[in-house]
């Protein structure tokens, strides 16, 4: 009977030995997975905005449920001019801030009157989808002020970008953390 007790022990004490080591291995992985995150984060996804062709699949293709691609506008290159066709249809019925008259499906480009003739464009970025159909018509009828960038508030930085792997133009690139933002002509958002 002796023997039989003395079995039971070292299978108690396997177990607690076995769940020991499990755990140290599980905290093991959490603390590696967080060094390599700090430390394999020194590059990060964006659009070259020279190369973009506003296909549309940065609305579509990105792994988060709201596309981490937004509009950003260059106020640097922007003409305030009463008739943008970043802001208004190409054909527009009537130059006022109907929907019908707005080349955003999402309403996402605000219009404010500055004095005339001008007039101020900004982007809501909670109502962009990143579809890009306002940066075509800018850069088609207008002067290019308005381009797509990956925001990094938002962006989960996936190795393989799965809208990167859809660019028909090859406009997306891995840009230093430091610096995650490209703009035309040099600008700021």
């Amino acid at each position: 009977m002796e023997n039989y007790n003395d079995k039971r022990k070292s299978r108690r004490e396997f177990l607690r030995d076995a769940l020991r080591g499990a755990s140290l291995v599980a905290i093991g992985g959490v603390i590696g997975v967080g060094w390599y995150r700090g430390h394999t984060a020194t590059y990060a996804w964006q659009i070259d905005p020279y190369k973009c062709t506003t296909c549309g699949n940065c609305e579509t293709a990105c792994v988060l449920e709201e596309s981490a691609v937004k509009c950003v506008h260059s106020y640097e290159m922007c003409g305030y001019c009463k008739i943008c066709f970043g802001f208004f249809e190409p054909q527009p019925n009537a130059i006022n801030e109907g929907g019908e008259n707005q080349i955003c499906p999402m309403g996402a480009i605000k219009r404010n009157f500055v004095e005339d003739p001008y007039y101020e464009y900004t982007i809501d970025e909670s109502l962009c989808t990143g579809c890009a159909k306002c940066v075509k018509t800018c850069a088609g009828f207008g002067n290019g002020s308005l381009h797509m960038q990956v925001r990094h508030d938002r962006c989960v930085n996936c190795n393989n970008c799965a809208i990167a792997l859809v660019c028909p133009s090859d406009a997306f690139k891995r840009v230093p953390v430091n610096s995650p933002y490209l703009f035309k002509n040099g600008g700021k958002a």
